[in-house]
C-alpha cells in the first residue's frame, strides 16, 4: 500500500507538470507497466483529481482544472521561490492581498521540510528593505483583475482617471497590456475618444462596471515596455525636463535606469535626456548621476534649485 501511495504521488507531480505525458513516458519513469499507469490513473480520478487524456500520436495524459483546488505538489526550488514571492506579495503595491498572502506563506512554512524553512527563514532573517520616505502608489487586486479580463476578453473599458494635476475625467478605451513599472502599474490602451494610444497610471482609474462591449483587437504599435517608458518621462511626472548632455547617447542610456526617461541623440558627442520626476530633488539626483556636462532651461524650478545647489557645494569645499 505504502509503495503505490508513493506512486501516486510521484504520478501526481509529474502530471502537474505543463505538458502532456504518453502512458509509455509516465511507465518508464515510475518504473511500472502501461497497465499499471491506467489503473493509477483511474485511482486518481476517483480520488477527484481530473485526469484527462487525449487519444493519438500526440496525446496522452494531463491535470486539468476541477472544480476544487488539489493539493499541489513541488519540489525544493518551486517551493523556496513560492515563498519568497508571498513575502514580496505581502509587503509590495497590490493593496488587499498582503494578509492573504501572509495566511498562505503560514500555510507552506508549516509543511516544508526543516532544510527549507531554514532557507526562506534566513531570507527573511537576513535581509534589510530600503525603507522610503513615502508610501508608493498602490493599486487593488480587484483593479488588476478587472483590467486583465478586459484586456483577455477584448472588452472595452470606462473608467474614471485622475491626472497628476487632480484634474478628473471619465475614459473609453480598448485595453491591451499592463506593465508593472517599478511601484507602478500602467494600463496600455487606445483611446476611443482621442484615436490614439495612451498610457494611463492604474493608482490613479476607477473602471466603471459592467465593461464592453467587445472589440476586434488591433496590432500592438511597438513594444509596450518603451510605449510605457516614454509615456513616464513625457507625462506621468509631475515635472518634466529636456536636458541637453554632452555625451555620446549610448554614454547616457547606459547611465541611467530605463524609468529615469528616453535619450535621444543629437550627434555623436551630443544628445537630449527627455525626463521627469515628481520632485525637483529627485530630477536633480538623476542629472547628478550623469557624470557628463549638461544644460538645463527649463523647468525654472529645476534652473533655480541647480543654482542653489551649485552654490552649496561650492560652500562645502571653501576654506
Amino acid at each position: 500500500m505504502l509503495e503505490t501511495s508513493a506512486r501516486l504521488l510521484r504520478l501526481l507531480s509529474l502530471l502537474q507538470t505543463p505538458r502532456d505525458w504518453t502512458g509509455t513516458e509516465l511507465a518508464e519513469r515510475l518504473e511500472v507497466s502501461a497497465r499499471t499507469i491506467r489503473n493509477d490513473v483511474e485511482r486518481l480520478r476517483a480520488l477527484g483529481y481530473p485526469v484527462n487524456a487525449t487519444r493519438g500520436s500526440v496525446g496522452g495524459y494531463r491535470l486539468g482544472a476541477g472544480a476544487d483546488l488539489p493539493p499541489l505538489l513541488l519540489d525544493d526550488e518551486e517551493a523556496v521561490a513560492v515563498a519568497i514571492g508571498l513575502r514580496t506579495a505581502a509587503g509590495g503595491t497590490i493593496a488587499g492581498v498582503e494578509e492573504t498572502s501572509l495566511r498562505a506563506l503560514a500555510k507552506l512554512e508549516q509543511v516544508l521540510p526543516s532544510r527549507l524553512r531554514r532557507r526562506v527563514n534566513a531570507l527573511q532573517a537576513y535581509t534589510v528593505p530600503v525603507p522610503r520616505d513615502e508610501p508608493g502608489p498602490r493599486v487593488t487586486a480587484e483593479t488588476l483583475t478587472v483590467l486583465t479580463a478586459c484586456c483577455r476578453d477584448h472588452e472595452v473599458l470606462r473608467f474614471g482617471y485622475r491626472t497628476h494635476d487632480g484634474s478628473e475625467s471619465v475614459r473609453k478605451v480598448e485595453p491591451y497590456r499592463l506593465v508593472n513599472w517599478g511601484r507602478r502599474w500602467y494600463l496600455v490602451a487606445w483611446d476611443l475618444d482621442r484615436g490614439d494610444w495612451r498610457t494611463f497610471r492604474v493608482d490613479r482609474l476607477t473602471p466603471r462596471i459592467p465593461t464592453g462591449p467587445r472589440f476586434t483587437a488591433r496590432e500592438l504599435p511597438e513594444d509596450v515596455t518603451d510605449r510605457v517608458r516614454r509615456g513616464v518621462s513625457s507625462a506621468a511626472w509631475r515635472y518634466q525636463a529636456d536636458v541637453t548632455v554632452h555625451a555620446s547617447a549610448e554614454e547616457v542610456t547606459a547611465r541611467i535606469n530605463p524609468a529615469v526617461g528616453t535619450v535621444e541623440a543629437v550627434d555623436a558627442n551630443t544628445c537630449v535626456l527627455h525626463t521627469g520626476a515628481d520632485s525637483i530633488e529627485t530630477m536633480a539626483v538623476h542629472l547628478g548621476l550623469l557624470n557628463a556636462p549638461f544644460h538645463v532651461t527649463e523647468p525654472p524650478q529645476l534652473v533655480d534649485y541647480l543654482r542653489e545647489l551649485a552654490d552649496r557645494y561650492r560652500d562645502a569645499i571653501r576654506i
